[in-house]
């Protein structure tokens, strides 16, 4: 028997209220489903919930922005680090992001770095974690607009409701002064109040040529390092290696040796 369509509309209103929509959407049909197969209220319930989590995570992921192929299924964990590898099932777990820790991933173009952030990303979001993947050239360039339009406050805010910004490739991009110092913006915006996961190509060392003021770029550093994991990917380039298994033979040793030589 169907729960009376007074009752199904004012559960459908109140849902509506508590913001549970895949509970809204689903209950007739798991109230129909429980009847029938003679479900417990508690196993109903929890068909109900496991609905609102899934879809939940579905709509996070979405926004997240995260490839969908950068995922731990698919990278190839042998190539770390020991090391990395003995960190990642608690990097995972997310407890970094509860304490506001930054996560800084570092190696040569090619090391895997960024599918490894962008992995531990997607496994962060199925932990209802709230992520945001973006390349470094393209934050700063909404950053910048944001400032050019007197709504850099606003930008930095919207930013704050994600747990966890993933900004990849920060070393890329040779930044102007208008640049470096909305970058430093967000970093200090950050700072102690939510989690950057960042790769880089350029070591600290080099930082100089990204902030282009000793005085910034130790302030920014020290940001960064206060609360973090840093991670050093110090292997061979993984597309050259399929580059190289590509060519074959003499062919692929050739090839590494001209991108020695660049």
């Amino acid at each position: 028997m169907k729960a009376p369509n007074a009752t199904a509309a004012r559960l459908r209103e109140e849902l509506h209220v508590l913001r549970l929509p895949a509970i809204r959407d689903e209950f007739e049909r798991e109230a129909e489903r429980a009847r029938a197969e003679s479900h417990a209220y508690e196993q109903y319930l929890l068909h109900l919930v496991e609905h609102e989590i899934a879809s939940r995570i579905a709509r996070m992921l979405r926004e997240s922005r995260l490839p969908m192929e950068k995922t731990m299924e698919q990278f190839n964990a042998k190539r770390l680090p020991k090391r990395i590898t003995l960190q990642l099932p608690t990097l995972v777990e997310g407890g970094f992001v509860d304490r506001k820790e930054n996560l800084l991933a570092f190696g040569n173009p090619g090391s895997g770095k960024t599918h490894l952030v962008c992995a531990i990303g997607h496994e962060l979001v199925r932990r209802g974690k709230s992520v945001l993947f973006t390349p470094a050239s393209h934050l700063i360039q909404n950053l910048l607009r944001a400032k050019r339009e007197l709504k850099l406050e606003r930008a930095l805010k919207s930013l704050r409701k994600y747990a966890a910004l993933i900004v990849d490739d920060i070393g890329y991009v040779q930044h102007d002064r208008d640049e470096m110092e909305v970058l430093f913006a967000l970093l200090a915006d950050r700072y102690e109040r939510a989690s950057i996961v960042l790769t880089s190509n350029l070591p600290f060392s080099k930082w100089e040529a990204i902030f282009k003021d000793p005085m910034t770029t130790a302030a920014a550093i020290d940001r960064l390092v206060h609360h973090s994991v840093i991670f050093e990917l110090n292997v061979r380039s993984y597309r050259l290696e399929q580059a190289q298994r590509a060519a074959g033979g003499e062919e692929g040793n050739k090839m590494e040796g001209e991108i020695r030589e660049l």
